[in-house]
């Protein structure tokens, strides 16, 4: 037995309180995330039709159970299905043996496929884009963000279907944009209302493009303007939407106070009580809404395979 004298009489927590604090000197901060409780307790008591839901994050992510995505499913299925997605953000399907040809018919029920100018499709069928990756092919998704926000109308939703998995590793996490919004300090709330971020492909994909063409995919995709908060066009709630790989600055202010702001709000993505983490099997399927929801695909399973095909939903222009 030491010497230690014991100074305190209470766990440190009760003199916390149950309030988020943050550390001296940085952006993180520790303590209970109390404004998930009532999102999680709304969701919990939601309930469905024609599959079981198994509820995975406290408010984000859900397995359904009991519908086959190859069969010609009703519309009052597809009507739940997408009621689901926008409830929890992304949702998740185990045992879906899918074709290409069903994959994109399932991916159309929810509205017309983007087809994507800097990922080849390599499936034979231009709306499913293969990701491939292997000892030669590293995965680089591995940092949050939103699909194409680089788009003027980007994708509403992606249904990614896991052909080959790795026997450990190559996770898809997932965090809920609105939790992060709703958990920003209110001077910050103030400070971003009304303002608006540039988003550009050449942060991701310039690279990509042969010189000579570099002019006209500029004229082809120009930087796009879009809210820092936009609100949902299905739910109508708000929800933070800018994300480290395609936003370059916000509009209206220098350099190093928008480095700042964006590093701020980026790393709100890193909350981990705002993010779902899906294992994934072969033949399982997620499907996220790609505004209320940011994704990262954890790249630790090199040199063994991934192979992934994704079929993405196009969407609308985001409004603040």
């Amino acid at each position: 037995m030491t010497d230690t004298e014991i100074l305190a009489t209470k766990d440190p927590g009760q003199r916390l309180g149950a309030m988020r604090h943050s550390l001296p000197d940085s952006i993180v901060q520790v303590g209970p995330v109390t404004h998930l409780a009532a999102e999680r307790e709304r969701l919990a008591a939601l309930n469905w039709n024609h599959f079981t839901v198994n509820q995975l994050g406290s408010t984000i992510g859900a397995e359904l159970i009991g519908v086959d995505l190859r069969d010609d499913l009703s519309d009052e299925v597809i009507a739940e299905i997408r009621q689901a997605l926008f409830e929890f953000k992304v949702i998740f399907f185990r045992d879906q043996p899918l074709n290409p040809d069903q994959h994109v018919a399932f991916a159309a029920r929810f509205g017309e496929l983007e087809i994507h100018p800097f990922i080849p499709s390599n499936t034979g069928r231009p709306e499913l884009v293969r990701f491939e990756k292997s000892a030669e092919t590293g995965g680089y998704e591995n940092l949050w963000h939103h699909d194409v926000t680089w788009r003027s109308s980007p994708s509403m939703g992606a249904v990614l279907h896991a052909l080959e998995v790795p026997p450990v590793g190559g996770d898809t996490l997932f965090c809920d944009m609105y939790a992060a919004y709703e958990g920003l300090p209110d001077d910050v709330k103030e400070l971003i209302e009304g303002r608006t971020a540039m988003h550009d492909f050449v942060r991701a994909f310039g690279a990509q493009v042969p010189a000579e063409r570099k002019q006209e995919m500029r004229e082809m995709y120009p930087m796009v303007e879009h809210p820092i908060v936009v609100t949902h066009a299905d739910t109508g709630r708000r929800h933070l939407y800018v994300n480290r790989v395609f936003t370059s600055h916000i509009v209206g202010m220098d350099k190093s106070e928008s480095d700042e702001l964006l590093d701020l709000l980026c790393y709100q993505a890193e909350t981990v009580e705002y993010q779902v983490r899906f294992s994934w099997r072969k033949d399982s399927v997620a499907f996220w809404d790609n505004r209320g929801a940011q994704h990262y695909a954890s790249s630790d399973y090199w040199p063994q395979r991934r192979v992934m095909e994704r079929a993405s939903v196009m969407g609308g222009t985001p409004l603040a």
